[in-house]
């Protein structure tokens, strides 16, 4: 492959493939229906039938395309049963493989990039991509110094492509309801055209890279590895070995499982408040489990700055959410001025929107499973949130509440046990009640 596909006519039509292949198979399964097939049992190859040709569509695009799969490989556990084998493999392939842009476009982005003598900074450079993902891939090499690397290299026409993705998808989105009912998928695609520039800012990627990487140098737990060089197109970091997040949660012991979710959840937590930042990206792809016990993380194109650490309503509000006191969670929200002053508010919605945040850490020891998140998540992240779309929401708890639906839509894939609530209880203030 080359570049991204970047004409627009042609990764158009592939898109707009998409609801017409849907209608196709819709037709064809009333026409099954006519026959005697049962209703339910069509439904369910639809179902199937749709998500393959989407997620293939998708894989084949990158760009925006793929970041949507993406997300939908982390909401997979919320995926109904009957329809979530046939295309499981295909979603855990989107998380971290695509195919590769040939060695030629990889040189000639190092040279513009690092000058005509780049290979002067590497003792050794492997053509062949360890990994690959929506805007990038990632090679493995070898600095002149000896350490070893990965460069991760931005795809020419990444902008471009990325850019038609969103607005295309944009036109598109009723038909991922298909695979999700319930799913508020134009939120999230305009949470990634609002975070597009960010996301293909390796400038800024890099120095959210570092910020991290120095706050949680030499940490037990959390494996970062630092930044070595950087350009407009390039990142160049100290490789980190470890077993991919994907494999774990696929083959991995109980008990690794455990300890990468208990990871996971200090990470997310302690971001804000230890490095004033919170990873924005939580899907398997950006994640592995070292030979020593840690969580490596490698991808920080999608960071949120919380230049004061957590917002300040999300610690008591998960507090009394926790304890089912929802009229307290109301009163916060009226104290940050989330519900406008003199607006009523539903608190049997309000309480059906907190639950399912507060569940996994009101108890010393919660188990997430698939199960539980099929249940919940239509209030996570479907017609659920209309309440809080109905709020003045300001954007850091917006960002907050999508990131910590997607983490437990990955926590619960990894189906783990673990004491969630002490993490809150260290890393997110007033969630003790105190500061």
């Amino acid at each position: 492959m080359a570049d991204l596909p970047q004409s627009a006519v042609a990764r158009t039509a592939k898109l707009a493939a998409l609801p017409l292949g849907y209608a196709g198979r819709t037709a064809l399964g009333l026409g099954k229906r006519a026959l005697g097939r049962p209703a339910e049992l069509i439904a369910t190859e639809v179902q199937a039938r749709t998500a393959e040709q989407i997620f293939k569509v998708l894989g084949e695009l990158k760009g925006g395309a793929m970041k949507i799969g993406q997300l939908l490989s982390v909401l997979e556990s919320a995926l109904p049963p009957a329809v979530i084998g046939p295309y499981r493999a295909a979603l855990t392939k989107l998380q971290d493989s695509a195919p590769p842009m040939p060695a030629t476009t990889v040189h000639r982005v190092l040279a513009e990039d690092f000058g005509q003598g780049w290979r002067e900074h590497f003792a050794s450079f492997d053509d062949e991509p360890a990994a690959s993902a929506s805007i990038g891939q990632v090679h493995r090499a070898v600095w002149a110094d000896g350490r070893a690397v990965a460069v991760k290299v931005q795809y020419p026409g990444a902008a471009k492509a990325l850019t038609s993705d969103l607005k295309q998808l944009g036109r598109i989105v009723k038909l991922f309801g298909v695979v999700l009912p319930g799913l508020d998928v134009r939120s999230f695609v305009q949470e990634l055209q609002d975070r597009v520039v960010e996301e293909l800012d390796y400038g800024w990627e890099a120095q959210a890279w570092h910020a991290f990487a120095t706050e949680y140098n030499g940490d037990p737990d959390i494996a970062i590895p630092p930044v070595v060089a950087a350009s407009e197109h390039v990142i160049v970091t100290e490789w980190l070995e470890g077993t991919p997040l994907s494999r774990v949660i696929t083959d991995g012991p109980q008990e690794l499982r455990d300890r990468a979710a208990l990871l996971l959840v200090r990470f997310y937590f302690s971001g804000p408040t230890r490095a004033r930042l919170l990873h924005a990206d939580p899907h398997p792809g950006n994640f592995r489990m070292t030979a020593d016990g840690r969580l490596g993380v490698l991808d920080f194109g999608a960071v949120k700055q919380y230049p004061d650490g957590h917002p300040p309503a999300v610690g008591p509000m998960l507090r009394y959410g926790a304890a089912g006191d929802i009229e307290q969670v109301a009163e916060v929200f009226r104290q940050e001025g989330v519900i406008r002053e003199g607006v009523p508010v539903d608190l049997d919605a309000l309480a059906s929107f907190v639950r399912p945040y507060a569940e996994p850490i009101s108890v010393p020891e919660f188990t997430f499973t698939r199960d539980w998140m099929r249940e919940r998540g239509l209030y996570m992240f479907g017609d659920g949130t209309s309440i809080f779309r109905s709020l003045n929401v300001p954007p850091d708890y917006v960002m907050s509440f999508r990131v910590l639906t997607a983490g437990y839509g990955l926590l619960s894939q990894l189906q783990a046990t673990a004491p969630f609530r002490a993490e809150a209880s260290r890393w997110i203030p007033g969630f003790t009640g105190e500061d």
